[in-house]
């Protein structure tokens, strides 16, 4: 069971009470509708899948209802760094040594 730590509510709480929302950090366009077909197609549904730290979206569904940022170690699974929706990504000094 993952254990995931939500920054608003300050709790760490099984994963049955978030809900996964994507990749973070994605550029969304300024204009969608100057997008051509293949670029609008990449947007959706291209994405990164980096074995390692990847940086994703999560919900507290249960909870404060809130969306924030996590990295979490694909190959682990092990979230090493939950933060606010809005804060920048934390830099690779942060998360070394965190696991």
């Amino acid at each position: 069971m993952l254990l995931i730590h939500c920054p608003y509510c300050d709790e760490t709480l099984p994963e049955l009470e978030f809900a996964y929302a994507g990749e973070a950090h994605i550029a969304r366009p300024a204009d969608p509708s100057a997008l051509t077909d293949e670029e609008w197609r990449d947007f959706l549904f291209i994405r990164t899948n980096a074995r390692g730290k990847h940086f994703e979206r999560w919900r507290h569904v249960h909870g404060c209802g809130r969306f924030f940022n996590a990295c979490r170690d694909t190959v682990s699974d092990r979230f090493l760094k939950t933060y606010k929706a809005g804060e920048e990504r934390p830099a690779e000094t942060e998360l070394e040594g965190v696991e």
